[in-house]
């Protein structure tokens, strides 16, 4: 198993933000296993962390913003490019404003200063998305179509075409990330068409922007008024230069002769982190940009969870938190209502435990539910929950054997699907609130994975 990974040291550098245009210092540090990637602006008097994942996504103009609440941090897409580049899976972002610097449009400075800072590995596992069957986003009205196949590593194709001849059509793939991500696509630029450079700074954009951080392509005329106004917004001393190449603004020379189509591999890269785990998929995607990225990385995110309860929800003979002897020595329940069998995980941090049951034809309740079509009542699936939860209450309690634990009431409660003999009914109880003596618990039931029931109960605590 591969091992999570974080910078050695803390590491900053200043620039300006390409949209916002304000001085900008960011400061990478290291972090913890199962942290992940967080942004934390300290030029505020609170200190928020904003997680880097498709729930903190607030905006996509021209670049991937999250935020909570008023608290927001712009084009953070280029940043996390390079730690996803680098597998780095842990790291706390600090900025001194709303936006990273821009540099030259690409994540080449921020590879360097995170290889300045050295990478260290930690005791943890990394966990990854695996695609098992293929995932796709499409949008027709942008001809925009993403999929993701299975394959044992991560490999990114991207086309790009966008009706524009100044631009035309230009492919490229990454196949190893190790090996081709900090040479042949770190340094990959931003770019845009001069059509739209009017509309960015007409929308309160690119207020950072300039030549040395974006390509810009021709596809207008340039006339001497239009020649005027560039100059002003790019603050541009000379005239302009047309050059060699003609299609693009200032003769800016190119990189990679595919440069547009590596920067926007470069960009689903950083976008992708969103998912909150490194992927192994082969991704194909054809015309992407930062809106579509993000509706595809709420597919794999959803895909992520989903597996990671599968795999958690699992029950295994080897992982024993508590046996059926230690359930009865602290459970005043016994046959025939004792619903659970063993506690596989119990997590005290998240107040989170797991459970499970194994459901047999033998259960008392089946010859009467129903003779002939055998199905566990919704009613003791809700009880076999409340037990669950009920041992987090136990665990932090004094003298329990002189307690009990009553139910107070039941809401949200859904069935799925019917639970029946063979089955085994895994659940997993979160405990939400308490206060005083009342417990409030989220309970949710599984059968191979996928949800059968899941409820919100309340519960108090009395002496017997």
């Amino acid at each position: 198993m591969e091992k999570q990974r974080t910078i050695a040291k803390e590491v900053s550098f200043s620039g300006i933000g390409l949209h916002t245009g304000n001085p900008s210092t960011i400061t990478f540090k290291p972090a913890p296993a199962n942290h992940g990637y967080k942004f934390v602006r300290v030029d505020l008097p609170e200190r928020i962390e904003i997680p880097a994942l498709v729930d903190y996504v607030v905006d996509l103009s021209r670049g991937t913003t999250l935020g909570i609440g008023d608290i927001k941090v712009h084009t953070v897409e280029h940043v996390l490019a390079a730690l996803a580049g680098l597998k780095i899976d842990n790291c706390l972002i600090e900025l001194s404003a709303n936006e990273p610097p821009v540099i030259d449009g690409s994540s080449v400075t921020y590879v360097e200063i995170l290889n300045q800072a050295g990478i260290v590995e930690l005791e943890a596992e990394r966990e990854y998305l695996i695609v098992e069957e293929a995932l796709r986003y499409t949008n027709d009205a942008k001809h925009v179509d993403i999929v993701a196949l299975p394959t044992d590593d991560y490999r990114v194709t991207v086309m790009i075409d966008y009706f524009n001849p100044a631009l035309g059509s230009q492919h490229t793939g990454l196949f190893d990330l190790e090996k081709e991500f900090v040479n042949e696509f770190a340094s990959a630029r931003t770019f845009c068409f001069l059509t739209e450079v009017e509309m960015l700074y007409k929308n309160g954009l690119i207020k950072g922007g300039s030549l040395d951080s974006a390509i810009v392509i021709i596809d207008c005329d340039l006339d001497d008024e239009k020649r005027k106004w560039i100059k002003e917004v790019f603050k541009l001393e000379n005239d302009l230069v047309i050059g060699e190449n003609g299609s693009i603004l200032n003769n800016t020379a190119l990189r990679f002769k595919n440069e547009p189509a590596r920067h926007k591999l470069l960009d689903m890269i950083g976008d992708l982190t969103l998912v909150g785990a490194p992927i192994k998929a082969q991704i194909l995607a054809a015309r992407p940009g930062h809106a579509s990225n993000y509706e595809f990385a709420k597919i794999l995110r959803k895909a992520y969870l989903e597996q990671k309860n599968s795999s958690r929800l699992k029950p295994s003979s080897k992982k024993v938190v508590l046996d059926i002897n230690g359930l009865m020595n602290i459970m005043p329940h016994r046959y025939p209502f004792l619903l659970i069998d063993r506690i596989i995980d119990y997590n005290p941090d998240e107040q989170v435990i797991v459970g499970y049951k194994n459901v047999t034809v033998n259960e008392p309740f089946f010859p009467g539910h129903f003779p002939e079509k055998p199905v566990m009542p919704g009613v003791l699936i809700c009880e076999a929950l409340a037990q669950t939860g009920g041992l987090i209450v136990w665990s932090s309690e004094e003298d329990i054997q002189r307690k009990l634990l009553f139910f107070l009431g039941i809401k949200s409660a859904r069935f799925r699907r019917p639970v029946i003999p063979g089955d085994q009914l895994v659940m997993e109880v979160k405990l939400l609130h308490k206060k005083l003596s009342t417990y409030m618990f989220k309970g949710t039931a599984f059968v191979d994975g996928q949800i059968v029931a899941e409820a919100e109960f309340q519960a108090a605590i009395v002496e017997k």
